[in-house]
């Protein structure tokens, strides 16, 4: 996006939502992105990332140096989250679920490197701890029948649920049904998930992958797992699955934290401040 101040002299601002390259891509194109974000990034005044995890990336990579990045939480409309419990037994009641169970959610596409395999392995452990947990997984895509199939290989039919596509408007309310929401994606820059859970008071156990470690604190707002320690996974499942008490300490730590962070007021408060001071340097 661009600006012209009042001599009409441009400025350029990109936003870094996620990087193109990655470790699970082949290194020819994983160089040809870099170059291309090392050119494009030449071109701008400044970037934007929405979160710090990002700027590492990309200055490790020499796609800029540190002092031309600002970190800028991605905002959102957040009061539908933190009133996500009101659809609450509406929405369990719809899928089925009952008071007494456990609601663990996932909110990705059905895709690769989205880590549901993991998941699904490390549920069987879960169900056998806590056999009143419940999987909510919301989002579809190719890999719904693989998966269906490999739950069913290991008995967990009866604990997972399907949601299919959802509307984003009714993303608060599944939410809202959920008790934790777990993340096992191997590359996001900052799934927007993790804090849409804390603002409607959920805890969160993920990956510890790129922007997710500046939301879930350990202890404090969920865990983290190192990416493919499917038994830590379940453990900490398990863990939070077993302890209501932790499982509300939690949430109400990820609502008091992250709420005024993620409003797009807040969001477009700092751009247009970072603005004026660009356009203002730009103009002496």
């Amino acid at each position: 996006m661009s600006r012209r101040s009042a001599d009409r002299k441009p400025v350029v601002v990109h936003t870094v939502h996620g990087a193109p390259f990655h470790d699970y891509q082949p290194a020819a194109a994983r160089q040809f992105f870099i170059a291309c974000e090392r050119w494009a990034a030449r071109r701008c005044h400044h970037l934007i990332s929405v979160a710090d995890a990002m700027t590492d990336l990309m200055v490790d990579a020499h796609v800029a140096p540190r002092n031309k990045f600002t970190t800028i939480s991605s905002g959102m409309d957040v009061e539908p989250f933190v009133h996500a419990n009101d659809h609450r037994e509406r929405v369990r009641k719809k899928y089925g679920i009952s008071d007494d169970h456990v609601v663990v959610g996932k909110i990705a596409r059905l895709f690769h490197l989205k880590g549901h395999e993991d998941l699904v392995r490390a549920a069987r452990k879960v169900a056998d701890a806590c056999p009143n947990v419940r999987f909510l997984l919301v989002g579809d895509g190719i890999l719904r029948q693989p998966l269906q199939e490999q739950i069913a290989s290991l008995g967990l039919t009866e604990h997972f649920i399907f949601t299919g596509l959802v509307p984003p408007s009714t993303v608060p309310e599944m939410i809202g049904a959920m008790d934790l929401l777990v993340h096992t994606s191997y590359r996001e820059g900052l799934a927007r998930a993790l804090p849409q859970a804390l603002i409607a008071g959920k805890p969160t156990i993920s990956y510890d992958i790129d922007g997710a470690r500046e939301v879930v604190l350990n202890d404090q707002t969920g865990y983290l797992v190192a990416p493919g320690d499917e038994q830590d996974l379940a453990n900490r499942i398990i863990h939070l699955t077993s302890h209501p008490d932790i499982r509300m300490q939690q949430g109400r730590t990820g609502q008091q934290r992250f709420t005024e962070q993620f409003r797009h007021q807040t969001m477009t408060k700092k751009i247009r401040e970072m603005y004026q001071e660009l356009l203002a340097n730009t103009a002496r």
